[in-house]
């Protein structure tokens, strides 16, 4: 279900931004405008593209690409030139003061690069101060924010103060402060940026494992592609305030929309983020009591394959048979021994078994110890 729709979104910073508005429709670019005018610059250009609910949505681009722009947009921290903003399908663009606040404490949540956290106030103050702002009880608010805090993991910190904490832990208060609110969205601006490598996978692992439970719908901002691949389940590539590609990971990787996008994943070892499902394919099967050697040799040859998935008449998988088994089954046949039973006799079992969303680069090295390739099961 469609949570967040922009359409023609459009911020132009300047004097007279209908004047670069008109230069855009004519297909001038941001260089362009900004070289003509001396002062315009686009932030964002006509921006499209939906967010589905419970998805988590990366936009992703280098420094002044525009996508710290786009999300503020969204909440209206910045006032759009042109274009609209659907939540729920209602037109945040339209909203009058009121009703923007209402959005802002009630559905839409944002966490920042710097945490924002106040420095004279507790962990658990902090915490409070969305639902403070809202009029809650010190009772249930206080309850809420220590439940928040038990998700993080930082109940136990509750009373000290943020200049006690590292950065990750920061950023940990800085999530709970958004989650606190029970927001439908949060938006992530270079949420975890600002931390060391180590700390920063471990606070998206956190954020991934919340998600999994939760099921927020998230607008996620970074110029990190590893980042972007690894916990989007989409991806807007953006470039000079433009929308470069919408896609997910694997179809931005395998068709990246121009060469922008193709220079930009150029380095990306492609193996580590494709799943395994990528690469499978349906698997030929053949009867055992039905079929022969030479009939599976056939549809090898037929197929392109060089092993063949065995069942039984009940379709219950038995192994596998290679075509050097078929091969050498032809030609030494032993007497009074059946077809079937010497099939079943040379089958290889079990499987190399991984879950679909394995990446490829972990199944490869089990892959290579085998002298032929395994056929998917067809399992979704």
């Amino acid at each position: 279900m469609e949570k967040i729709s922009i359409n023609n979104l459009t911020k132009i910073f300047g004097s007279h931004p209908g004047r670069a508005l008109g230069m855009l429709e004519r297909g001038m670019t941001k260089k362009e405008i900004f070289k003509k005018t001396g002062m315009m610059t686009v932030g964002v250009n006509r921006a499209s593209f939906s967010v589905q609910s419970g998805e988590v949505f990366v936009i992703m681009g280098l420094s002044g690409s525009g996508k710290s722009t786009l999300i503020r947009l969204i909440n209206r921290l910045i006032e759009p030139t042109a274009g609209s903003v659907m939540v729920d399908g209602e037109n945040v663009t339209k909203m009058n003061p009121g009703q923007l606040r209402e959005l802002r404490r009630k559905t839409i949540s944002m966490v920042f690069q710097g945490f924002g956290l106040f420095p004279h106030r507790t962990v658990l103050e902090n915490v409070e101060y969305g639902l403070e702002v809202q009029g809650i009880s010190k009772e249930k608010r206080r309850k809420k924010a220590l439940e928040t805090l038990d998700l993080v993991g930082l109940k136990q910190n509750a009373n000290q103060m943020p200049g006690d904490l590292s950065g990750g832990m920061k950023q940990r208060v800085g999530l709970a402060r958004a989650l606190a609110n029970d927001p439908e969205i949060l938006l992530m601006d270079e949420a975890f940026s600002a931390l060391d490598p180590l700390i920063r996978k471990d606070m998206q692992d956190e954020m991934l494992d919340l998600q999994s439970t939760m099921k927020k719908t998230i607008v996620f901002i970074t110029h990190d592609l590893d980042e972007a691949l690894r916990i989007g389940d989409r991806i807007a590539l953006i470039r000079d305030g433009t929308i470069q590609q919408v896609g997910t990971p694997e179809e931005i990787l395998t068709h990246p929309a121009n060469q922008y996008v193709e220079k930009f994943i150029e380095n990306v070892n492609v193996n580590r983020i494709l799943p395994a499902s990528s690469i499978m394919k349906r698997a030929e099967k053949m009867i055992l009591g039905k079929d022969g050697p030479r009939v599976a040799l056939k549809m090898m040859r037929d197929k392109g394959t060089s092993g063949l998935m065995v069942v039984d008449r009940r379709n219950k998988f038995l192994g596998f048979i290679t075509a050097d088994i078929a091969k050498e089954l032809i030609t030494r046949h032993k007497e009074g021994q059946s077809v079937a039973e010497e099939i079943q006799n040379r089958l290889i079992k079990p499987p190399i078994q991984v879950e679909m969303d394995t990446p490829v680069s972990d199944i490869l090295p089990k892959m290579a110890e085998k002298d032929f390739q395994y056929p998917s099961s067809g399992r979704q």
